[in-house]
């Protein structure tokens, strides 16, 4: 169904829109969701979300640009962008450079997993964090907010 095809009926227009916004515009109604990618899935919930009140409401996402192209990835980070801008707290468990880059604020919590893992090595903005000598990521995320002059 296209969106110019609901005209005034206003709800069904506004979660359509919220499915275009999150890069989801391809998909068919009936589509069985089994079907769908994992960051697919995951967008389809936002859809859902877009389209309530979301303050007092905490969004806590586990790796959600897995599996996602780049484009999608910028697709994320405007909705959770949107989220935070409509009063929503977002929590991000991410490994993605371009997640990290974008995020008001990071907490790296070290290399390892398990006993060798749970340590907070630095905290602070990207851009205090590609700064920080205690950091592994600070290597990676520097050279990411920075390219190398060719």
């Amino acid at each position: 169904m296209a969106i110019e095809q609901v005209g005034d009926i206003r709800r069904v227009r506004t979660r359509l829109q919220a499915l275009i916004d999150l890069g989801l515009g391809y998909l068919t109604l009936g589509e069985d969701t089994p079907a769908l990618s994992g960051g697919e899935a995951q967008r389809l919930k936002l859809a859902t979300e877009l389209t309530r009140n979301q303050s007092d409401i905490l969004f806590v996402l586990d790796e959600p640009s897995v599996g996602l192209h780049p484009l999608d990835i910028r697709t994320l980070l405007d909705v959770l962008q949107r989220l935070g801008d409509n009063g929503a707290t977002v929590i991000v468990i991410e490994h993605d450079l371009d997640m990290i880059a974008n995020a008001d604020y990071v907490i790296d919590m070290g290399l390892g997993g398990g006993t060798a893992g749970g340590t907070v090595v630095a905290t602070g903005t990207s851009e205090d964090l590609s700064h920080d000598p205690h950091s592994v990521t600070a290597r990676y995320l520097s050279h990411h907010l920075r390219p190398p002059k060719k």
